[in-house]
């Protein structure tokens, strides 16, 4: 019976030894100094930065600096109350070879406001202690920008005019799937969807489209995007009312200079454009009462840039009866509507050859006259002083 217990004394010690060598096999020197070569090489969020709600993820690449011994590490974790960790943490045991990395990804939910945080990532050795680091993210509520560059000062029914607009990202990070929609009630878009794509952190692009209003309204712009995964909107209103475009070109008729045989009347003038913007296509023409006639029934101008003039002629016949005659002039916009103003040309009497100069009228027959009496009087009295 003594030599029984003394053998479970020697047995026992054994065990205990035993355990302490396997304790010391996993947590030696060497071990400890394995571990501190294993670090942390990367840290990359998608997205790179948070709106507060929005789901992403965050890859965490952890390297083996050794170069001839692998290490074991396991459940690896990541988050805190602001970063919130929605997907399993790595609970299973593995192996990182030598100069080797591994790449932990977690799916993480932000749950704070704006502002910088830094959320925890764990992980630890079979062989030393744990690997701790904070990984620095933001949480950035900025949307994306709509911003009005150029627009008409106002609008005209049944008139297309083009609105441009600039989209901006002034998010530290890039976003994708951009598109810009255009609505509005009774009103006709073109294109009413722009789709513009990925946008880079501080970048700008600019959109532009056309609008014809068939009543005065609000065009409704909605820009939606993906911050990551999330879907996210930017809206802006442009109120379209009828008016005056200040900026709009316009052609005035100078120097008209009228001419007629009969019924038949020729007319030469300028027109200069008084407006910011440039006139196309400039046709002048007359209206009833007169009929245009060969050869200048309608003279085409050209465009006219803002301050620019050119020089017209038409010819025309009336029943003789008018004063005045309207003539017409028209023109397209950028957007290619067309436009026309009228303004009323004193024409002379039709039963006489006349010329009018800038409103005045001149009697050429008249004035001949006068001269062949004159000439004919001057005779006369040549004649009776030289019978004396």
């Amino acid at each position: 019976m003594k030599f029984n217990g003394f053998l479970t004394i020697i047995l026992l010690c054994l065990s205990i030894g035993i355990m302490c060598g396997v304790v010391n096999a996993f947590s030696t020197p060497e071990s400890i100094v394995a571990a501190s070569r294993v670090y942390i090489s990367d840290v990359t969020y998608d997205p790179g930065s948070f709106f507060t709600g929005d789901i992403g993820t965050v890859t965490v690449s952890v390297t083996n600096g050794n170069g001839n011994q692998s290490s074991v590490v396991n459940h690896a974790s990541f988050g805190d109350n602001d970063l919130r960790l929605i997907s399993r943490p790595y609970d299973s045991t593995t192996n990182i070879g030598p100069l080797q990395t591994q790449k932990f990804v977690f799916s993480v939910a932000a749950d704070a406001l704006d502002g910088t945080y830094y959320p925890t990532f764990s992980l630890s050795f079979r062989d030393a202690n744990g690997l701790y680091q904070r990984a620095m993210v933001q949480i950035d509520n900025t949307p994306l920008e709509l911003t009005v560059v150029d627009k008409p000062d106002a609008f005209s029914q049944g008139k297309k005019k083009a609105i441009y607009i600039q989209v901006a990202n002034p998010r530290k990070n890039n976003v994708r799937n951009v598109i810009l929609e255009v609505s509005g009630a009774g009103i006709t878009t073109t294109p009413s969807r722009t789709f513009i794509g990925d946008l880079a952190s501080g970048a700008k692009i600019p959109v532009n489209f056309s609008v014809t209003p068939d009543q005065e309204t609000t065009v409704s712009l909605l820009l939606t995007y993906d911050n990551g995964n999330n879907p996210h909107t930017t809206t802006l209103d442009i109120p379209i009312t009828f008016g005056i475009d200040k900026k709009q070109a316009e052609p005035v008729m100078s120097n008209l200079l009228v001419t007629s045989v009969g019924t038949t009347y020729h007319v030469t003038g300028d027109v200069n454009n008084a407006g910011l913007e440039t006139a196309n296509t400039v046709t002048v023409t007359s209206l009833s009462p007169a009929v245009p006639a060969d050869p200048y029934k309608t003279y085409v101008v050209g465009a006219l840039k803002p301050d620019d003039f050119g020089q017209f002629e038409i010819t025309f016949t009336t029943d003789g009866k008018s004063s005045s005659v309207p003539v017409q002039i028209s023109f397209k916009d950028s957007d290619g509507n067309i436009y026309t103003s009228v303004q009323d040309v004193t024409v002379p009497d039709g039963r006489l050859a006349t010329t009018t100069s800038n409103g005045s009228p001149l009697v050429p027959i008249i004035a001949g006259l006068i001269i062949v009496a004159l000439f004919v009087g001057g005779w006369y009295f040549y004649i009776r002083k030289n019978r004396k």
